[in-house]
């Protein structure tokens, strides 16, 4: 798989063409960056655990019967995906209240919210990504009705796989976005899963253990990353 021009580049990662049309090469970069890019910061092997981790996670995913772009492993920075015709819209899944929601709300944090809850939000960083409904989603064409459902059903099956997955590995999963696209067999998963976009913690003494450990200026943050990889069975270099 030959590897060529950059087609895009965002916060932490980048996207290759290949000599193959349906084809990508998805690369994670040591780059981090928190309140829409207002802090910035490079952090030595973020691209790599990250990497490992959403591999981990998609392969879990497939294995569980949720249809994903990953195809596998090219480096320890590089993954080869399918091409999507990505939906801009994120779906997120909340099973405990934290971040926007408790500032949105003035909730307090931590309250288990069951059952949990199911938001949208419009992937536009000028406009700070904001909530949307399916109804605006449909009316501004970004996605069907049908799509939504279909992304709707496949986002509560992530949770049930990954909150059990988490769980046993003594952690919760809080909340998480994911991303879907289009492709020739109908919405698949694509961007990544990995502890920049979810919150995960420690299920005993409630330590946060994702990327709010560098919004909060909480240190150790890829070593918390690369803790969260070894307790669910990640082996990194």
């Amino acid at each position: 798989m030959e590897k060529r021009e950059e087609l895009y580049a965002g916060k932490a990662k980048s996207v290759y063409r290949t000599d193959d049309p349906e084809r990508f090469v998805m690369v994670f970069r040591d780059d981090t960056s928190a309140f829409d890019g207002e802090k910035k910061e490079q952090l030595n092997r973020k691209g790599m655990v990250n990497n490992k981790f959403n591999a981990f996670i998609m392969e879990k995913l497939e294995a569980a019967g949720v249809p994903t772009h990953f195809e596998g492993l090219l480096s320890s920075t590089e993954s080869l995906v399918k091409k999507l015709d990505m939906i801009p819209v994120e779906c997120v899944v909340r099973n405990i209240s934290a971040g926007s929601l408790c500032r949105r709300l003035g909730v307090a944090e931590g309250q288990e919210l069951n059952p949990p809850t199911y938001e949208l939000f419009l992937k536009n960083d000028a406009l700070h990504d904001p909530m949307v409904n399916e109804s605006l989603a449909v009316s501004f064409g970004w996605a069907t009705a049908d799509e939504l459902a279909r992304m709707k059903a496949l986002t509560y099956k992530v949770n049930d796989v990954l909150k059990a997955l988490f769980d046993e590995a003594g952690m919760l999963l809080v909340d998480y976005k994911l991303e879907f696209g289009r492709s020739g067999t109908g919405i698949v998963l694509g961007d990544e899963f990995s502890p920049d976009g979810c919150r995960i913690w420690d299920r005993e003494t409630r330590k946060k253990m994702d990327k709010d450990r560098f919004r909060q200026g909480l240190g150790e943050v890829i070593e918390t990353y690369e803790e969260v990889g070894r307790r669910l069975g990640i082996q990194f270099d």
